[in-house]
C-alpha cells in the first residue's frame, strides 16, 4: 500500500474513504454505482490492508476540498469556484483541485431545461427542427422527455424518437450553437471531449414512461419505416405481451400486486399463451373467477384494456427494479435493476 497519498491511485483512495465513511454510508454510496465500478472497488477494500491515519486524514482532506469545489462550481461555474478556492487555499492547491474535478466532472449541456418544467420545455422548443428537439430532449430526464414526447404532434413524435436512437456524438461547438440558441445565456463550464447522449437506450427508458397509445403509435410507425432499429428498441422494452419472459415464481409475485379487475381487462385482447400462462400460474379457484370475470365483462374500448395493461407493466416494472422478480431476454437471463 503507498504511504502517501499523492502515490495511490483514484480507486485506491475511493476505497480509503469508503472504509472511514463506515457501512451504512459505503452501502448507500455503492448502490448509485455501476457493476463493473462496485466490483472493482470491492477488490481494492479487499486489498486494503493497513492504511496510516495520515494518509487516511489526507485522503478524507482531499475528498472534502473537491466537494466544497463541486458545491462552488454548482453555484457560479469554473471561474468562481477558482477565484474562491484560490482565496482558501493559495492558487497553486486550488488549480490542483480544480484540475482534479475538470478531470473526472462532465458538466452536462442543457443544465438549465433539466430544471425546467416540462409543460414550459415544450412551449420552449416544439417548434423547433426535430434534430434540435431531440438533441435537448437527449440531456433531459427520462421523465421530462417522456412527458413532451406524449405532447409532440404524431408524426413528430416517431422523427424525434427515431433522432434520438440513431444519435451518437455531438460536438461541445454544436452543443454551444444549440444551447446559445435555445437559451441564449450559458452557463460556464469546461468541455475538453464530446458528450455522449441518446442512442437507443435513451429512446427506450423514454418510451417506458409514456402513455401506451404513444408508445404504440410510435413503434408501428417505426417498424414502418425501419424495421431493424424498431425490432432493437421492442428487444429492449417490456410490454404486456412480455408476460411470457417471465418465469412461473415471477408471475406468481407479480399477481400478488394485481388487481383482479385490471387483469381480466387487461387479457381482453392478448394472445391465448398470455392468457394460458397467467391461467396456469393461478389457483383453480382464482382460475375459474377470472375467466367468469372476462366473460362478464362484455365489449370493452381499446382504450380501457391498453390502460389495464399498463397498470400491470408499471408493477411488473416495479418489482423489477426492486429485484424481486426475473426476466429472461433472447437467450440469455438477466436480472434487470432499471
Amino acid at each position: 500500500m503507498p504511504k502517501h497519498s499523492q502515490e495511490m491511485t483514484g480507486k485506491q483512495k475511493a476505497a480509503i474513504l469508503l472504509i472511514t465513511l463506515g457501512t451504512d454510508a459505503s452501502a448507500g454510496i455503492l448502490k448509485c454505482l455501476r457493476e463493473d465500478e462496485i466490483e472493482e472497488l470491492t477488490m481494492e477494500i479487499a486489498n486494503l490492508r493497513r492504511v496510516a491515519p495520515m494518509v487516511k486524514d489526507k485522503v478524507i482532506e482531499e475528498f472534502f476540498q473537491m466537494c466544497v469545489a463541486q458545491e462552488y462550481i454548482l453555484s457560479g461555474g469554473i471561474d468562481y469556484a477558482r477565484e474562491i478556492l484560490e482565496k482558501a487555499v493559495g492558487n497553486s492547491k486550488a488549480q490542483d483541485i480544480i484540475g482534479k474535478l475538470t478531470a473526472s466532472l462532465q458538466v452536462r449541456p442543457f443544465d438549465f431545461a433539466r430544471k425546467t418544467e416540462p409543460s414550459q420545455l415544450l412551449n420552449f422548443i416544439q417548434n423547433e427542427h426535430p434534430q434540435t428537439i431531440a438533441l435537448v430532449m437527449a440531456y433531459l430526464t427520462a421523465e421530462q422527455s417522456g412527458i413532451i414526447l406524449s405532447a409532440l404532434p404524431p408524426a413528430q413524435q416517431v422523427e424525434v424518437a427515431k433522432r434520438i436512437s440513431t444519435m451518437d456524438r455531438t460536438s461541445p461547438e454544436v452543443l454551444k450553437e444549440v444551447e446559445l440558441i435555445l437559451e441564449k445565456k450559458l452557463s460556464s463550464f469546461v468541455m475538453h471531449d464530446f458528450y455522449m447522449a441518446g442512442g437507443v437506450e435513451a429512446v427506450v427508458e423514454i418510451l417506458n414512461r409514456v402513455d401506451r397509445g404513444t408508445e404504440k403509435t410510435i413503434l408501428e410507425t417505426l417498424a414502418e419505416d425501419d424495421p431493424e432499429l424498431a425490432d432493437e428498441i421492442k428487444s429492449r422494452m417490456f410490454v404486456f405481451e412480455d408476460v411470457v419472459l417471465l418465469d412461473s415464481r415471477s408471475i406468481q409475485r407479480c399477481l400478488r400486486e394485481v388487481n383482479p379487475k385490471d387483469l381480466g381487462m387487461a387479457l381482453k385482447t392478448s394472445s391465448e399463451e398470455v392468457k394460458d400462462l397467467i391461467l396456469t400460474n393461478m389457483s383453480k379457484r382464482a382460475a375459474d373467477m377470472l375467466k367468469e370475470d372476462m366473460q362478464a365483462i362484455g365489449p370493452v374500448k381499446l382504450r380501457d384494456v391498453e390502460e389495464a395493461q399498463s397498470k400491470i407493466v408499471n408493477i411488473i416494472r416495479q418489482l423489477e427494479e426492486s429485484g424481486e422478480i426475473t426476466i429472461a431476454r433472447g437467450s440469455k437471463e438477466e436480472e434487470l435493476i432499471v
